[in-house]
């Protein structure tokens, strides 16, 4: 998937994001990340076609999605929003199915195939458990991964994961953190989400991309950019960036400000 010289405003104001430029490779995991205003959900809505660019072009497959019905752009790219509700007495089952909407057609009846799909997104999420339970009645590290398997029965080239990981206590984090990590390595699922914890970003990802005021900062695997001085300058944080075990942290000391 590819981005070139795109251009997005909101409202017919100033360009937000202006002439950006992005590469997002194919079977890897990608994390945006950046401060809060930065561009990082914009960034990731115009990559899955949920916000249209004003000018430029997304390509997946040399296709633009400016140019493809909804349809088509979902048998490619899925998406998880960082919030998701639904009606309360629908199952687990039943909303995972839905998965299945852009491969149907209208009045189209579940067929083998479809079934044997959604029996896989809920394996691959762990699931079989819950299939018969209520989606609200479940915990929100739980709902998340329901959420995720709806997305993954659309069978996509492309899974888009908006802050999956907010809401959630850090045994819920971890939980959904280690099965994107299974989602990529076990399937070749790309990968693209948008997380506010760096190390996380760093442990999760093969490339990191880092936003600040609608541009693309710094792009790269975390060994290569992560350091204090880009840090201070995106954050406005100082600390201590470390090595162990051959893996990169960065440990926040103080507020640059104070």
């Amino acid at each position: 998937m590819v981005g070139k010289n795109i251009e997005f405003s909101y409202d017919g104001n100033k360009e937000f994001i202006k002439g950006l430029n992005v590469n997002i490779q194919k079977g890897n995991v990608t994390t945006i990340l950046g401060p809060n205003g930065s561009g990082k959900s914009t960034l990731l809505s115009l990559l899955c076609g949920i916000s249209k660019v004003k000018s430029g072009e997304i390509l997946i497959d040399d296709l633009n999605i400016s140019n493809m019905k909804y349809k088509d752009i979902a048998k490619k790219v899925a998406t998880v929003h960082q919030q998701n509700s639904v009606p309360n007495d629908i199952s687990v089952e039943n909303l995972i199915s839905y998965g299945r909407l852009p491969h149907k057609g209208f009045f189209e009846k579940e067929t083998k195939s479809d079934a044997e799909v959604i029996d896989w997104a809920i394996k691959c999420t762990g699931l079989e458990e819950y299939r018969d339970k209520q989606v609200m009645s479940l915990s929100g590290g739980e709902r998340q991964r329901v959420f995720i398997s709806m997305a993954l029965a659309q069978k996509p080239e492309v899974l888009f994961l908006d802050e999956p990981t907010t809401y959630l206590d850090i045994y819920h984090q971890i939980e959904i953190l280690e099965l994107v990590k299974k989602l990529n390595e076990e399937y070749g699922i790309t990968i693209v989400m948008v997380l506010h914890d760096i190390n996380q970003a760093i442990k999760y990802s093969h490339n990191i991309i880092i936003m600040k005021n609608g541009r693309i900062i710094k792009n790269g695997s975390a060994k290569n950019i992560i350091n204090r001085e880009l840090l201070k300058d995106v954050y406005k944080v100082d600390g201590v960036v470390s090595t162990l075990d051959k893996d990169t942290y960065f440990i926040p000391t103080r507020v640059c400000n104070m």
